[in-house]
């Protein structure tokens, strides 16, 4: 532990040095890449699929380790870096190469998200970590104040963080181009959900380690549908279409508004199945603070809003709406309109002042460094994770008013029950 600290040190102080003699004079800077003594040694825990990714966007420092349970679904990270050492446990990679360790990069399924990213925080370990951060939200804030107590670098993998038209949206709500917001309709289209239910159990591949996939999620046999992928529709392993694309898509609502906690969440949608996320779902959200000078109304759709269709609108390409007391706002990650569009013939948008992003990888390697937190850390993220998870709670099992501060969740004994979930024997914390 100590040459581990030692080294997180040096590289920090490096980089810090680096900085400042950059801004100072007009030498060349000596980067991390052009420096071998100033690589992050990195871990991926989760390298097919997302992680395959996430592996290639940190290619530029020295991955030492990779750790997954599918040989198969691995096998490209694998080959394309032989010298990383493989291991199946990520417990196992922790215990042999964690005192070597500067960071680590987790890209599992929602419910194996919690455990690796603690005990790596634990080992002093700055962390990268998919979205919607955890499975539920106790896992959440766990993950979101140990980081703050402790100092670390973190971000989650809401990479549209970094869009240049996502900028110029924060931009023109911020500028006060529609007026004060009140109301907020966001969306994700498609029916994904409710996938049926398997009627045989075939062999685990053997490829697969299959216990180690379900880790503290209560045990199912195997099935091809949700592993490797169909899991984010299943209750016990996934949060749904609102988890995989609510981190993504209100991203934009919380930048642009200032947003933090709800106070309020009620859902709609079809009958609840305790098994398996809907194929729609309507969340309602009340925030009693904004950057607006009031409170703010936050509709999340599983499907395309009314309201959209009632303005005579198009989805296409679009995933939110903001209504201002000036006008709207419809937009989506690559594109912008300001409504009626009668009234902004002409308009001169506000000059760019959000800047532009050095790589949403390289913010979080930055931030490992000791330079500025990386845009999507999570005092920022964890807030939005949250209010994501509570719409799922909500849809499950009826509304209710939101204490943050406490995690409680009023009268609604059923959703505060959703809040910390139970792990398996053997996964406990």
């Amino acid at each position: 532990m100590h040459s581990k600290i030692s080294r997180r040190t040096a590289i920090t102080t490096t980089a810090a040095a680096g900085v400042a003699f950059y801004h100072g004079a007009s030498a060349k800077r000596i980067t991390a890449a052009e420096s071998p003594n100033e690589k992050l040694n990195i871990a991926c825990i989760g390298v097919g699929g997302r992680g395959e990714a996430n592996v290639s966007g940190l290619k530029s420092q020295n991955l030492v380790a990779f750790a997954d349970v599918d040989e198969k679904r691995a096998a490209k990270s694998f080959e394309r870096h032989p010298s990383a050492r493989r291991f199946t446990d990520y417990r196992k990679l922790l215990d042999d190469v964690g005192g070597d360790l500067d960071a680590i990069v987790i890209s599992t399924p929602d419910h194996t998200h919690f455990h690796p990213a603690y005990a790596a925080m634990q080992l002093g370990l700055h962390v990268y970590l998919e979205k919607p951060l955890a499975h539920n939200v106790w896992e959440t804030r766990t993950l979101t104040e140990y980081a703050r107590k402790n100092r670390l670098a973190t971000q989650l993998g809401s990479q549209r963080h970094a869009l240049l038209n996502m900028h110029r949206v924060v931009e023109l709500i911020q500028g006060g181009a529609i007026g004060k917001v009140t109301q907020v309709h966001s969306w994700i289209g498609g029916e994904r959900g409710m996938p049926d239910v398997p009627q045989e159990t075939p062999p685990v591949p053997p490829t697969l380690d299959y216990d180690l996939w379900i880790g503290p999620a209560k045990f199912r046999p195997y099935h091809p549908s949700f592993c490797p992928y169909g899991w984010r529709f299943w209750w016990d392993f996934g949060t749904g279409e609102t988890g995989n694309w609510g981190c993504h898509i209100l991203d934009t609502v919380f930048w642009s508004l200032g947003l933090s906690y709800p106070s309020r969440v009620d859902a709609s949608g079809p009958d609840v199945d305790a098994r398996r996320t809907p194929k729609s779902m309507h969340v309602t959200y009340q925030f009693p603070r904004s950057n607006q000078d009031g409170p703010i109304q936050l509709h999340w759709h599983h499907g395309v809003p009314k309201i959209i269709r009632e303005q005579g609108l198009s989805a296409k390409g679009n995933n939110t709406l903001f209504v201002g007391d000036g006008g709207m706002l419809l937009c989506g990650f690559s594109q912008r309109r300001l409504l009626p569009e009668d009234k902004f013939a002409g308009y001169a948008p506000p000059a760019p002042s959000i800047p532009d992003s050095p790589g949403f990888h390289n913010e979080w390697i930055h931030a490992c460094k000791g330079g500025e937190p990386a845009t999507c850390n999570f005092d920022y993220s964890g807030p939005l994770a949250e209010t994501v998870l509570l719409g799922n709670v909500a849809y499950r099992t009826g509304g209710f008013d939101w204490d943050a501060k406490t995690l409680h969740t009023g009268s609604n004994r059923g959703a505060q029950a959703l809040i910390r979930e139970a792990y398996r024997k053997g996964w406990e914390i």
